[in-house]
C-alpha cells in the first residue's frame, strides 16, 4: 500500500483532478493526471464505483490497482496527481490486462509531463 504522503485523501483533491486533468482513455480505467511542482512525491487516487460490482469485487480491483502504484512508484515516478476511475470491464480483467493498461497510461502521462516541463523551460 502507498505510504501516506502518495495518497489523495481529501475528496476536494479528487475533484480538483478528475475536473483539470490531463485525461488519458482505456478500456478498464480513466486516468487523470495533474501536475505538481517539481520535487513533490507523486499521489495516486482511485474511483471505483458500484457499477465495477460488488464490495469484494471493488476492493480487489483497488488492491491490484495498489499493487501496480507500488511497483511504480519504485521506479521513480513523482511531481504529479493521478486519479485512476475504474470502468465496470475491470471485473472481469486479469492482473496482467489491469498492469499493461494502467502502465501505458502512466507512460503517456509522465512523457506528457516531461513534455510539458521542457516547454516551460524553454519559455522562462
Amino acid at each position: 500500500m502507498p505510504a501516506r504522503h502518495h495518497r489523495i485523501t481529501r475528496g476536494q483533491d479528487y475533484r480538483q483532478i478528475v475536473r483539470a486533468g490531463r485525461r488519458v482513455g482505456g478500456a478498464l480505467c480513466i486516468t487523470h493526471a495533474v501536475l505538481r511542482s517539481p520535487g513533490e512525491p507523486a499521489r495516486f487516487g482511485f474511483i471505483i464505483s458500484k457499477a465495477v460490482g460488488n464490495a469484494v469485487t471493488r476492493n480487489r480491483v483497488r488492491r491490484r490497482m495498489k499493487a501496480v502504484i507500488e511497483s511504480r512508484l519504485h521506479s521513480g515516478v513523482s511531481s504529479v496527481d493521478i486519479v485512476f476511475r475504474a470502468l465496470p470491464a475491470v471485473a472481469e480483467a486479469t492482473f496482467g490486462e489491469l498492469r499493461r493498461e494502467m502502465e501505458r497510461a502512466l507512460d503517456r502521462v509522465e512523457r506528457d509531463a516531461r513534455r510539458q516541463r521542457e516547454s516551460e523551460a524553454v519559455s522562462a
